[in-house]
């Protein structure tokens, strides 16, 4: 099986879509991660009682965030995805971040994505994605998303353009 994180991400600039893969679904206390080596999604945290995923959490093949890993993204959905299941997306805006691990700072951005395939979020566009509509759950989403590695900070939002320079070089 191929590393899933070197597969095509078919990034359309015209239509502001690609492809990610979803590693934990909204809803889910468990925090998981793709292993390359294994080609499988490992347990890489448990959130606390009460604390669950907001959106579906995964990743951008064939991309390189700062933070050396495949970039973030969170997905609207009508209803939560399976771990591994590849979800075609249009892009809707940036929640950009920052991340302190161990003194050293490094921008850990994650892009906002609605699913193709979705009823209950099509009418979503980078002019209503507004930083009033998700950031009651931008600060939560980013904390849940570093594995507790850190300390984070929420920088502000940006619109799919923002996600273009993200995939410069990767198409």
């Amino acid at each position: 099986m191929s590393d899933l994180t070197t597969l095509p991400h078919r990034f359309d600039a015209k239509k502001d879509t690609c492809r990610a893969i979803i590693e934990t679904p909204k809803g889910c206390r468990n925090k998981f991660d793709y292993d390359p080596e294994s080609n499988l999604f490992m347990l890489g945290g448990l959130l606390p009682e009460g604390m669950m995923f907001p959106f579906d959490f995964g990743f951008i093949r064939s991309t390189l965030g700062d933070d050396g890993d495949s970039l973030d993204i969170l997905v609207l959905m009508d209803a939560p995805a399976h771990i591994g299941c590849l979800i075609e997306v249009r892009l809707v805006g940036v929640i950009e971040a920052e991340q302190i691990e161990d003194g050293n700072k490094e921008t850990n951005d994650r892009l906002l994505g609605v699913a193709i395939h979705s009823y209950d979020h099509e009418d979503i566009t980078p002019s209503t994605m507004s930083a009033r509509r998700c950031s009651h759950s931008s600060k939560s989403s980013l904390s849940l998303t570093t594995n507790n590695a850190g300390s984070v900070q929420s920088l502000g939002h940006g619109r799919p353009e923002k996600s273009h320079q993200v995939f410069e070089g990767w198409h």
